[in-house]
């Protein structure tokens, strides 16, 4: 089977929600949900932490030698470098991004999604060029030598912060694919970036997760359907904050 590895990237310096990574919902962190939902994956046969050299950061690296997993330390804020040398040091050949504010990640999601990578000639395929999905489904799978390419041609802080905007805002030099869901749940936020998304993602859990079974975005509709009141915890915050609040930064030095 190909090497496809997932490459979690983690810390515990977010402004918006510091040490989200860590915290716990029904006896487990974030980090440590995450971590079981991606190994629930078919395709998936390596997974690695990557996380910075900050201090605060060894927390993160106490974690993954717990659970018995590769880890990197890395850029904080050059994150694509951290990808690209995390890549090099463990000879990763087909990467999947995985961030750590998705603690509802569904496998089955993530395994259409390499599923398209492996049937197709393709560089990158994604699921978020434009989301259909829930926010917190995000998947992205890309070859090596996307990554690399990426890494020494992207100069913009938003590329290098977000890893892989260089690879799909260029088609002209890329193979790329997204995947579309049949219907447009683009609208629903899963992800936590704020309290108010912790929040959120507890009552999921505390409602579906039983005995340790895992459940999946079907399931998730499923509750919201019986429970429309959920929807409501966090539906004012907009998608991908980060990425456009880079973006305006990098506008204002222009």
């Amino acid at each position: 089977m190909e090497n496809i590895t997932a490459i979690i990237q983690a810390r515990l310096g977010s402004t918006r929600l510091p040490g989200k990574a860590l915290m716990t919902i029904e006896g487990d962190s974030l980090l440590g949900h995450l971590v079981r939902r991606v190994k629930t994956s078919k395709y998936v046969n390596n997974i690695i932490i990557a996380t910075t050299t900050k201090e605060k950061d060894n927390a993160i690296v106490s974690f993954a030698r717990n659970n018995d997993l590769k880890f990197y330390r890395g850029s904080e804020v050059d994150v694509l470098d951290r990808f690209y040398k995390a890549s090099i040091e463990y000879d990763v050949e087909t990467i999947v991004r995985v961030t750590p504010d998705c603690p509802l990640l569904d496998s089955k999601v993530m395994d259409s999604v390499i599923s398209k990578y492996l049937e197709g000639n393709y560089d990158f395929v994604c699921n978020t060029v434009p989301p259909t999905y829930p926010d917190g489904l995000d998947t992205e799978v890309f070859s090596f030598k996307a990554l690399e390419k990426a890494w020494n041609e992207a100069k913009k802080s938003s590329e290098r912060e977000h890893v892989t905007p260089y690879i799909y805002n260029h088609p002209e030099f890329f193979r790329i694919y997204n995947c579309v869901n049949e219907i447009d749940y683009s609208g629903m936020r899963w992800v936590v970036d704020e309290e108010v998304d912790y929040r959120f993602v507890t009552e999921v859990y505390k409602h579906l997760c039983r005995d340790g079974e895992m459940f999946y975005m079907d399931d998730i509709l499923d509750l919201l359907s019986k429970h429309p009141e959920l929807n409501d915890t966090n539906r004012n915050i907009k998608r991908n904050e980060g990425y456009k609040k880079s973006l305006n930064v990098e506008k204002k030095q222009e």
